[in-house]
């Protein structure tokens, strides 16, 4: 489709003069811009499509916003090279972008003139996660750019800033917050408000909050960045996907996972749009979604979204990137969830030898691997390694984090479980209420992590034999679930279950029956037919029937249960064991 009125892009029709006359070629001139008008296959084969191209010309409002766009940020009035690299590092092509700037290094012989060229340097080595190569870079730059302007001008603002991002990923919290102040007291001196540039600052300072465990202010802070970029960007630009995101990030954290879950779709069609397909920003959406759809207990849809994360994150990061890392993470968790603990611990154990070559010792990211690792192998039995494992993690959160702090709620929790499944109850209970009290002051009311703690007070509570106070605490805790999270989440399940446990110590066993067939329907339909927890559904059960006098009902169930525990667990696992003990001694009663 082409408009000879077009004069600005000129075209040559040459048909009467190539040497195939049947294709009728035209020449382009080398600018020339097309839209896709319609693209189909033709005649089924895979190799064959005809693609409608239409050509545009300057005077297309899109094209040209885009245009002016593009300029914008890749430094318009730089020379070509300059904005080659700053287009090659856009691209995801990080390593081309590096030679690109090495070269501008060595050929510039002015020393202010070497200034942007080791903040793009800085930029390069963040992204490769080389944070302490990156800031040395940033701070080069910083110098060289003091030594010529005064301390207010507008050029010291991106070196400040950028330092404050690696000192963000370093977890050097103040230190970042500094940076970034700084860099945003020189752009209101310079700029108007509604500028672009403060979209950034605004959402730096916003990540830092987010870090903080100060949610309202991160959220404030991600709605003024998404706000002025709206205002001055085209609709399908990457940086409206990154606020996008961390709006989810903020959500999620305050258990509003459906608001969390729009937040993330937005930002990945906006990158699917905008961005080649191996991009690693496409890598964090995916990963972003899988998260959320583990937070609804949807496990099956959480792992395609990490598994095609990570299969990008192989394709353009290092190995040892640091989002490789998260993927593995990600990866672990739903493994653990889905009962499949060997291949969690194998993909801990990947995301913490990434972790230990590339961050401090004191990261948070560390403390949340060994958590994670401490988790499963409490599960599993191994309790020794489960211990180590949450105790570095919370040294980590205890040095790193302010005392209310949700993550380290997360860390109370965890050897609180360890405890109770050592049998020491009392020590289990303290870290139980150390983790409800942390929650009760930095999340909403109806947050599921204050039903996970009731929950867990309860059963210790039921375990000390105080069942009215362990009652009491489960009632609290499905009152919070029922109002937050969707009918077939697993944390649902395991609220019926400590319930109808209570009904059935209180010889109520109609009641107890009720809610443990509750407990059964929710994990047929969330986990794989042999996962552990559907062993534990049939012991309870069986428990109920043999309570009532019905030992061929309770027998079935008994039996389900140790035909699962012998496919999932070890052979010499406690709760194995507790299994064939009911089933022995219910065969003795008939």
């Amino acid at each position: 489709m082409i408009d000879p009125k077009l004069s600005t892009t000129p075209f040559a029709f040459i048909g009467n003069i190539s040497h195939y006359s049947t294709e009728e070629e035209v020449l382009f001139s080398t600018h020339t811009v097309f839209r896709i008008g319609n693209i189909k296959q033709i005649d089924n084969n895979d190799r064959l499509w005809q693609v409608e191209l239409a050509l545009t010309a300057d005077e297309d409002q899109q094209l040209s916003a885009l245009t002016k766009i593009m300029r914008e940020e890749t430094f318009e009035g730089s020379q070509g090279w300059y904005r080659l690299g700053e287009l090659l590092y856009r691209s995801g092509k990080s390593d081309r972008a590096e030679e690109v700037y090495k070269v501008l290094l060595d050929e510039e012989s002015n020393a202010i003139k070497k200034a942007p060229h080791y903040n793009q340097l800085g930029r390069i080595k963040h992204s490769q996660g080389e944070h302490q190569q990156a800031i040395a870079f940033y701070e080069k730059s910083l110098e060289l750019y003091s030594k010529v302007c005064p301390r207010d001008h507008l050029d010291l603002a991106t070196p400040f800033m950028n330092i404050g991002v690696v000192y963000y990923d370093m977890a050097e919290y103040t230190k970042s917050l500094s940076s970034h102040q700084k860099a945003f007291e020189i752009k209101e001196k310079s700029l108007p408000a509604s500028h672009v540039a403060f979209a950034a600052s605004y959402n730096n300072i916003g990540n830092i909050y987010g870090k903080m465990g100060e949610f309202s202010n991160a959220l404030s802070y991600y709605k003024k960045a998404l706000e002025i970029s709206q205002k001055n960007l085209p609709p399908n630009h990457p940086n409206l996907s990154t606020y996008y995101d961390n709006l989810g990030n903020v959500y999620g954290k305050m258990g509003e996972y459906v608001k969390a879950l729009s937040s993330y779709e937005k930002g990945l069609e906006i990158k699917l749009k905008s961005l080649p397909s191996n991009h690693p920003d496409l890598a964090i959406s995916y990963n972003n979604i899988g998260s959320m759809y583990e937070n609804i207990g949807k496990y099956s849809q959480s792992l395609l979204s990490y598994e095609k994360g990570l299969v990008i994150q192989q394709k353009s990061l290092p190995a040892n990137h640091p989002d490789v890392a998260i993927s593995y993470n990600n990866i672990g968790n739903v493994y653990g969830k889905l009962g499949e603990y060997p291949k969690a611990i194998s993909s801990y154990e990947k995301a913490l030898e990434i972790y230990q070559k590339t961050f401090p010792s004191n990261h948070p990211d560390l403390a949340d691997t060994y958590n994670n690792l401490g988790t499963v192998y409490d599960i599993m039995g191994d309790f020794s390694k489960s211990l180590s494992n949450l105790e570095k993690a919370l040294e980590i959160r205890q040095i790193i984090l302010s005392t209310d702090h949700p993550d380290l709620a997360v860390s109370y929790n965890s050897i609180g479980l360890l405890h109770e499944n050592m049998g020491e109850y009392s020590k289990a209970l303290l870290f139980h209420e150390k983790a409800l009290d942390i929650r009760q002051k930095c999340l909403s009311t109806n947050h599921p992590d204050v039903a996970v703690s009731y929950n867990n007070i309860g059963t210790i509570y039921e375990h000390l034999g105080e069942f009215s106070k362990a009652l009491s605490s489960f009632e609290k805790a499905l009152d919070i679930l029922k109002n937050s999270l969707p009918e077939n989440h697993p944390d649902l399940a395991i609220a019926y279950n400590n319930v109808g446990y209570m009904y059935d110590d209180m010889r109520e066993y109609s009641k107890a029956l009720y809610f443990y067939e509750k407990v059964l329907e929710i994990k047929r339909k969330i986990l794989p037919p042999h996962h552990p927890d559907l062993a534990i559904c049939y012991n309870s059960i069986g428990v109920v029937y043999c309570n009532m006098n019905e030992y061929s009902k309770a027998i079935s169930y008994y039996e389900r249960a140790v035909e699962i525990g012998q496919q999932s667990l070890p052979e010499n696992h406690s709760d194995m064991e507790g299994w064939r003990k009911n089933l022995e001694t219910t065969r003795e009663k008939l």
